[in-house]
């Protein structure tokens, strides 16, 4: 524990205008809990940060005072590098704001903001930009590792529509990053994650979409999944960019048109987003009706903000996660017999595996032009352990790493950065392949020393 004067933290609590949280505080437990409940962290201070001046004066105090420092946006990374034991986290979840500018199709967002706030203030003029597809994810932590979604078959990756960044750099400097200014810092902020700086405000490219789109989901029982994933693979190529379908492959939750007596069992769930005319939905989705013969199907127009959060209440905070992820350019044989056993072994109701398809525009962008590297990825895989009870996490784990290394001799090698666990730090090199070693040159460069650590770290060159 590095130790830091009582007059120093007076100095930083006088010094900033967002309130500055100490062990014993009252709010201080809640602020240092995040989405993954396996992570369990004591920062010797949380700064919750106000504004621009605040995110300045904290890097300025965590280098001069060589403390550890993690920034929190949202808090859903999985590996939990918004917190950090004995340090600083500067949560800046205080920091909402989203401005719409709807004439230029921008959105001017600050890194506290949720996929959820986004969307509410970008549909308001029917425009949207790819994000994630959970509404209660930090913006910010989304974009900085890739980030994907609904939309992406269409628009790209998340950082495909980002036009420019403010950053804070190690050195407490506010710099614009973008395609003429501080160029190799705006390269590596697209995939790199937070290891150059802190963001703090993103500018993002918006694109018409809904506010109605045409979506849902079609559920079989698993002894139909091998046929229907068979025949999603072939129909993929003949798949327009407007749609996206994702394979979700667990125990059916009881959704309420579900017969009760599939509730608990096996399925095979086909999710599906058409950002096209609504009124070709019926017709554009009706080859993925022809997958099998559903146990139930929930199929229709819906705004587009209410399908981002379709998928919440299986995702909500407080749970104990565990995540091992592969990129894949196609879903063989071997795969699938690989993956029917490993449903077929579930260790709880609330695990899954799922296909989050992507490709068409993510894989129309040069390998060398975001830091972002994985562009011959069709479909990122994550095996998503989920449970309630500590007496779990063996169990549990021990069954998403057996399918993960399962999966591995069909997989492509790479890995989506957002999706790493904790003790994955020795496949950073995977997750940016050829990119890696200007990544690396770009982090000696604005964090000599690696302030910045608290993350899927790229560490600077010797």
């Amino acid at each position: 524990m590095v130790s830091v004067s009582s007059s120093a933290v007076e100095e930083l609590k006088t010094s900033t205008r967002g309130q500055l949280l100490l062990p014993g505080d009252a709010g201080y437990d809640e602020a240092r809990s995040i989405w993954n409940a396996m992570i369990d962290r004591h920062p010797a201070m949380i700064l919750r940060c106000a504004g621009v001046a605040d995110v300045r004066r904290g890097v300025a105090f965590a280098r001069d005072n060589d403390l550890p420092l993690a920034v929190r946006s949202g808090g859903h990374n999985i590996a939990g590098t918004a917190l950090c034991d004995d340090g600083l986290v500067l949560d800046l979840s205080p920091m909402k704001s989203v401005q719409i500018d709807p004439a230029a199709r921008r959105a001017y967002v600050e890194p506290g903001a949720t996929l959820g706030d986004f969307d509410h203030e970008a549909q308001a003029f029917g425009l949207a930009t790819p994000l994630g597809i959970n509404s209660t994810t930090g913006v910010a932590g989304l974009t900085l590792g890739g980030g994907f979604g609904w939309l992406s078959r269409r628009y790209g990756m998340t950082v495909d529509n980002l036009i420019s960044a403010d950053v804070v750099t190690a050195d407490g400097e506010l710099v614009r990053a973008s395609a003429d200014s501080h160029e190799d810092l705006f390269w590596a902020i697209r995939g790199g994650g937070g290891n150059f700086g802190v963001v703090t405000r993103f500018e993002f490219a918006l694109h018409p979409v809904g506010p109605l789109v045409y979506g849902g989901l079609v559920v079989l029982p698993l002894d139909q999944a091998k046929n229907a994933l068979l025949q999603y693979r072939a129909a993929v190529e003949q798949m327009p960019e407007e749609l996206s379908v994702w394979a979700v492959l667990r125990l059916a939750p009881p959704l309420p048109f579900l017969p009760p007596e599939v509730h608990g069992k096996p399925v095979i769930v086909f999710a599906m987003c058409y950002s096209g005319p609504v009124e070709n939905g019926p017709s554009v989705v009706e080859a993925v009706r022809g997958f099998g013969t559903p146990v139930g199907e929930h199929l229709g127009p819906m705004p587009y903000a209410m399908w981002q959060q379709a998928f919440d209440p299986l995702l909500t905070p407080g749970a104990r996660n565990y995540w091992k992820s592969h990129n894949l350019d196609k879903i063989p044989d071997g795969l699938i017999d690989a993956l029917l056993a490993a449903i077929g072994t579930l260790p709880s109701p609330q695990c899954e595996i799922f296909f989050g398809q992507i490709g068409a525009q993510t894989s129309r962008v040069p390998v060398d032009a975001t830091a972002y590297s994985s562009r011959d990825t069709q479909y990122a895989m994550n095996v998503h352990g989920r449970w309630d009870d500590t007496s779990d996490d063996e169990r549990c784990i021990a069954w998403a790493r057996a399918f993960f290394d399962a999966a591995a001799p069909f997989a492509l090698g790479s890995v989506y950065v957002n999706f790493m666990t904790q003790e994955e730090s020795g496949r950073v090199a995977d997750a940016y392949g050829p990119n890696y070693e200007r990544l690396v040159a770009v982090k000696k460069h604005y964090d000599p020393h690696n302030l910045f650590r608290h993350n899927q770290n790229i560490r600077p060159a010797a």
